[in-house]
């Protein structure tokens, strides 16, 4: 029997992984061809394994639910194999929050081994996940420190010298980026969840939502110069559909009220709105960036995080089916869309990318019509090293544009401190002129032409087709 065989058909049991790993070991890993960046529709996947809802640490838990059960080795291989649905060459990342690493019960030992033999046969990353909300909780030197502990084990388990490329970390703080630069030799990492703000256990708005070297004065915020520079391409976890992302929060029923996370995510979508409808918003956030998106960048990237929780939660054939159908769904209108670990993307755009000068990231939407992603809205976002941009006008009465983010990136800033587990600092955003959240007085849209002189010009150096 081949490797990919015996990790199709083999059953979850101690003997048979045991099995897999000797099989797996008298042979080489299999070796993979660099994609490049320009012209490419990437696919980033992680599936997230943990013991209760949103983990910092071993002992800071912000849920007290053990979710042991809710965990199983027959679980996370479903989950694969709908993965690999007609995608049979597909790779993603799986990352494990440090209780998940350690923990000595029989299923998160088997589902440690599953995820060693998935990444010797089919190229998976394996990772650690610290929550998603370490620097809300922690100060950066216990992150640091768990994270070394984390990829030590993950070394031990997976074997043959393995390390990933990449960290998935939620939030992480500029200092535990560098770390990762540094002291790791790690230069990924999920570090940003864009736009996320006043939902579950912390936020951070401010940030670009495509890839960028983060500054050392505040993980949101690209670096200006090779001094500030933090060679650790932040990546985020979920693609957005912008429209929604406007709000703060969620608010009202889950089909009819807002909810600032509508994107790519499975819970606000095939969870909230069924099959169909969440298929629909799915495809339509997809759009946005393989379809013009890939015309305007030059490349096409939709992050995503399941949570194999999920699979229990709410139904292992439901949500086996959500996957199929994401996957297949995206394949049959995108066929040349590759499906790539989160390290090994943040590597192909380091490769093409060696400092924040160079790119000048631009984005238009026009709302799909369900639930708050109004269909007569059309936003456009221009995202570089000084600065990001959203213009919002109702294209159906052809109103003006109207600026709702205009968030600086040439300005000094600066992260909080003093997190701790029984003091956090939940509030992690960078935000100086105006805010698409629109919370405070200061963020009342205005007409481009209604900013200073200094930031007109600031503007349309980077977007000159804005002058006119």
């Amino acid at each position: 029997m081949d490797r990919r065989s015996f990790v199709k058909n083999t059953s979850i049991t101690a003997a048979g992984l045991l099995a897999g790993a000797q099989l797996l070991d008298a042979a080489p890993i299999r070796m993979l061809a660099p994609a490049k960046l320009m012209g490419g529709r990437f696919v980033t996947l992680c599936i997230m394994i943990r013991t209760t809802p949103w983990e910092v640490s071993r002992d800071v838990k912000l849920h007290p639910r053990d979710e042991e059960k809710w965990h199983t080795p027959e679980g996370v291989k479903r989950l694969r194999e709908a993965f690999a649905t007609n995608n049979p060459d597909s790779r993603l990342t799986w990352g494990f929050t440090l209780n998940a690493l350690e923990d000595r019960r029989e299923n998160y030992v088997q589902i440690r081994e599953y995820a060693a033999l998935c990444q010797a046969e089919y190229g998976d990353e394996v990772t650690v996940f610290p929550g998603y909300f370490p620097a809300m909780y922690l100060p950066p030197a216990r992150i640091n420190k768990e994270l070394s502990e984390a990829l030590r084990i993950i070394a031990g388990f997976v074997g043959k010298g393995y390390k990933p490329k990449a960290v998935i970390g939620g939030f992480l703080p500029a200092a535990s980026l560098k770390y990762l630069a540094d002291k790791e030799n790690i230069h990924v990492a999920q570090a940003v969840i864009w736009s996320q703000h006043n939902i579950d256990g912390g936020g951070a708005d401010g940030s670009l939502s495509y890839p960028y070297y983060p500054s050392t004065e505040h993980f949101c915020k690209p670096g200006q110069n090779k001094k500030d520079l933090i060679d650790c391409v932040n990546l985020d976890g979920w693609s957005m559909d912008f429209i929604c992302a406007r709000q703060s929060g969620q608010t009202g029923h889950e089909l009819t009220g807002y909810n600032s996370r509508r994107g790519v995510g499975p819970i606000e979508t095939y969870k909230g709105w069924g099959l169909e409808l969440g298929h629909m918003e799915v495809m339509h956030t997809q759009s946005i960036h393989f379809d013009k998106g890939l015309e305007l960048n030059g490349f096409g990237w939709v992050p995503n995080i399941w949570e194999a929780e999920m699979v229990y939660e709410f139904g292992m054939d439901f949500i086996c089916d959500a996957m199929k159908k994401w996957v297949t769904g995206t394949l049959e209108r995108w066929p040349d869309t590759k499906w790539v670990s989160f390290g090994e993307f943040g590597e192909i755009w380091r490769q093409h990318y060696k400092s924040n000068d160079d790119y000048n990231y631009k984005f238009i939407e026009r709302g799909c019509g369900l639930g708050d992603s109004y269909n007569n809205l059309e936003i456009r976002w221009f995202m570089n090293k000084a600065f990001r941009l959203a213009l919002l006008r109702d294209w159906h009465h052809n109103t003006p544009a109207m600026v709702i983010d205009f968030t600086r990136y040439d300005l000094p800033a600066q992260e909080p401190v003093g997190a701790r587990p029984d003091q956090p600092v939940k509030d992690w955003s960078l935000i100086n002129r105006i805010n698409q959240k629109g919370l405070r007085p200061e963020d009342k849209p205005v007409l481009l032409t209604e900013l200073t002189e200094a930031e007109q010009q600031l503007i349309y150096k980077y977007c000159p087709e804005l002058k006119n």
